[in-house]
């Protein structure tokens, strides 16, 4: 009998197949400095993924762009978005590697890795061994006065140098990412069990968590990779203040006195406004934010919108003088309206806090240190003495030196003595410190904001309407 062996032939699939879409749809970015007098206009034109709204906008953040307008079309699986951007110093982008950087960030390009324009997320002025990985402490508690101090002083204890920090406080609550590197050797820390210890000491300073990690650890330490760690700093740090409810202030002890002193501040100096209306006729919810203009406002609100699991399909951005207009159009990720007064309620004071978060009225004070893990315990442990207090940090590592910027705040609540904060510029001798008054300005009045509302409603729909003959 004769045997006959029939191999059986399966169909090839190209491995490429799956990002097919990617290559023929992918992003398209131009970047036009020629049809705006004042702006650069970048244009994005996509087929639609998640999330990628979310990505250009903190693409552009990262490049310290200021986003004055912007028009977002996202509907009919199609992505079409407009931006007009500034650079810091306000005027429009000229810088040929910052321009390319945008592009190829958006576009996914690999040979972005390879490119000189990396330069932008390398370690190479942060002190530490270059490293694909950071190692990050994420921390968050009930906010005391000093308690940043104690946990400067914390990690000090522990041996641990502080690479980069950023921190907020918020509604009772503040929050802290720092990226650490060990005293002696510079190099990434990764030993388990000391990352333990450190989490420990750390966790018993800030007390227990009231949201997020199951453990109820309020440090937890993680490893991120240094492409871009600022911004994925501040969106952890948005994150971890949702997960705590900050937008419900405090859930722990804490004294009432200053706690109501606060909520008495916030109520008169308040200067955010978010309305939220059902449009069951178009199919979405839309969501108006009116508030004082400043960079990352984008970033912040989308960024809360994305991690609260709503898909934006259309929005409307403008700035007219100090005050931005943001308009939203969204639905939940399963596709459905926000339809009760309780998720709505809860959407306005999250876009409430995660806007006010970043802002923060006191002293701004900036001092370049030498980096060494006993200067800054030294520097916030002198802030602390004098009845000064840290409500909002930002520390980067450039070289041997750390550039830190502090917002002050009086332990007591009250103005700042002056003649205080001389005092402890002396004690503080020979460093160099910058002092500026970073008061915000009054609220605007009812009048004030309906005639924004009006005037900023009415140009939105012109502008959206001459736009709609500009071809992207």
């Amino acid at each position: 009998m004769l045997m006959y062996r029939m191999e059986v032939c399966t169909p090839y699939f190209d491995p490429e197949y799956e990002n097919l879409n990617d290559k023929i749809f992918g992003p398209r970015v131009s970047v036009d400095n020629e049809s705006c007098e004042k702006c650069t206009v970048v244009k994005v034109d996509s087929i639609n993924k998640q999330g990628l709204l979310l990505k250009v906008v903190q693409v552009l953040t990262d490049m310290d762009l200021f986003i004055t307008k912007s028009y977002i079309s996202s509907d009919a699986r199609w992505f079409m978005d407009v931006f007009h951007v500034k650079d810091k110093l306000g005027n429009k982008v000229t810088n040929g590697k910052v321009i390319k950087y945008v592009q190829q960030a958006i576009s996914e390009r690999r040979e972005l890795q390879n490119s000189e324009e990396a330069e932008y997320c390398s370690d190479d002025d942060s002190g530490i061994e270059s490293s694909s990985e950071r190692t990050a402490i994420e921390m968050i508690g009930v906010n005391r006065p000093g308690l940043f101090s104690e946990i400067s002083a914390a990690l000090a204890e522990q041996r641990c140098n502080v690479i980069e920090a950023h921190a907020w406080s918020h509604n009772a609550f503040l929050a802290c990412i720092a990226c650490i590197s060990d005293e002696s050797t510079s190099t990434c820390i990764d030993d388990p069990q000391r990352l333990s210890a450190i989490e420990d000491h750390l966790s018993n300073i800030l007390g227990p968590s009231f949201g997020g990690d199951d453990s109820g650890r309020s440090a937890r330490t993680c490893f991120l990779g240094c492409d871009n760690w600022t911004s994925h700093a501040e969106r952890r740090l948005h994150q971890l203040m949702l997960a705590n409810q900050d937008f419900d202030g405090p859930q722990g002890p804490l004294n009432m006195s200053s706690w109501t002193m606060n909520v008495d501040n916030y109520e008169e100096g308040r200067r955010t406004v978010v309305s939220i209306d059902r449009c069951k006729e178009k199919g979405y919810t839309v969501v108006n934010v009116e508030c004082l203009d400043r960079p990352k406002l984008m970033f912040d609100t989308v960024c809360t919108l994305t991690d609260m699991q709503y898909v934006v399909f259309h929005a409307n951005i403008t700035s007219h003088g100090p005050f931005a207009h943001q308009e939203y159009f969204i639905r939940r990720k399963d596709g459905r309206l926000l339809d009760t007064e309780l998720e709505i309620q809860r959407v306005s004071k999250c876009l409430e806090a995660a806007i006010e978060r970043r802002v923060c009225e006191g002293i701004r004070l900036e001092l370049d240190l030498q980096n060494n893990v006993r200067v800054l315990p030294y520097v916030t442990q002198t802030l602390r003495e004098h009845g000064l207090t840290v409500a909002q940090a930002d520390i980067a590592a450039h070289g041997e030196k750390t550039k830190n910027v502090f917002f002050i705040q009086d332990i007591s609540g009250k103005e700042i003595d002056m003649g205080m904060v001389e005092s402890m510029k002396k004690e503080l001798e020979p460093l160099s410190i910058q002092v500026e008054n970073a008061m915000l300005p009054q609220k605007f009045n009812s009048m004030e904001r309906d005639r924004f509302s009006f005037v900023s409603l009415l140009r939105t729909q012109l502008e959206r309407f001459s736009h709609n003959f500009i071809s992207i």
